[in-house]
């Protein structure tokens, strides 16, 4: 955990050398966690996954009836009107 203190110090080296260690950085505020810092690569896998479980809550709401899927702009028109 960096605290706040030694971010305004150290600056990046200190985020850098606990990224080192671990996955994210946690800044302490006041002797409390109130940031994470994580880098881009773990960053990019979590909203990967992210888009990946919204695309299959999408998927399974237009099976059960939930959603419509829109593909033309007649139908987008359509959709539209019947709101």
């Amino acid at each position: 955990m960096i605290t706040a203190n030694d971010l305004k110090v150290k600056g990046i080296k200190a985020i850098e050398k606990e990224l080192q260690e671990r996955d994210e950085a946690i800044i302490s505020f006041r002797g409390k966690p109130k940031y994470i810092v994580l880098g881009i690569e773990k960053y990019d896998r979590i909203r990967a996954l992210e888009l990946d479980l919204l695309y299959l809550q999408a998927q399974e709401e237009i099976k059960s009836g939930k959603a419509i899927r829109i593909s033309t702009k007649k139908e987008l028109e359509e959709h539209l009107k019947n709101l």
